[in-house]
């Protein structure tokens, strides 16, 4: 078996870890509006955004940032974000923007387009910009488009996610009748099973 070296686990590293992410979300956010392109916080940070707006407590920390924008936009996004000391890859099928030349793609700035399927095989494309509210840092997804994009995803994170926004009342049994019939399903699973 294989020794693998640790480091000390540090109360520091883990917040710093979480600061990094934060910043990313402002630099870019601050990036794309002086360089006035339409965009919105989406995934980790979106449910945790929402879920703050109910209980500090119950928020979960993410490792990236998802924005959406609409394609027409990313050569303008690019700008922006590279004057901000991002670096454009696509990689994989994904755009992302990399924290820096030593930035890794498990911590870097996702690109989803707007109007666009994430994937093939996605029953629903992304939202668009507008379906987003301004907030005093940051464009934040609206909470329905919010929860579409988790329910047509729906991997491991996006069930999380979802469970995160239901154990804090912001989505309950009468959003069955907002969400459309292809995800009802899922979102029924999810509320007749909350744990899991």
């Amino acid at each position: 078996m294989a020794v693998t070296s640790y480091g000390e686990v540090s109360w520091k590293r883990m917040s710093d870890a979480v600061e990094q992410v934060r910043g990313r979300v402002l630099r870019a956010a601050e990036a794309l509006r002086r360089a006035d392109v339409l965009y919105a916080i989406a995934g980790g940070n979106a449910v945790a955004a929402w879920v703050s707006r109910v209980d500090e407590a119950a928020v979960r920390n993410t490792r990236d940032v998802d924005i959406v924008l609409r394609r027409a936009d990313l050569p303008a996004a690019r700008a922006a974000l590279e004057m901000a000391g991002f670096v454009y890859r696509h990689a994989a099928g994904m755009d992302m923007f990399l924290d820096g030349a030593s930035g890794k793609a498990r911590d870097a700035v996702h690109v989803l387009f707007a109007a666009e399927k994430v994937r093939p095989e996605y029953v629903l494309p992304a939202p668009d910009v507008l379906d987003s509210e301004e907030t005093e840092t940051f464009r934040l997804l609206s909470l329905d488009a919010l929860v579409r994009m988790k329910l047509t995803s729906f991997r491991d994170r996006d069930r999380v996610h979802l469970r995160d926004l239901i154990e804090v009342g912001l989505v309950d049994e009468a959003w069955l009748a907002q969400v459309p019939v292809t995800l009802q399903p899922r979102l029924r699973e999810l509320l007749e099973h909350p744990e899991g």
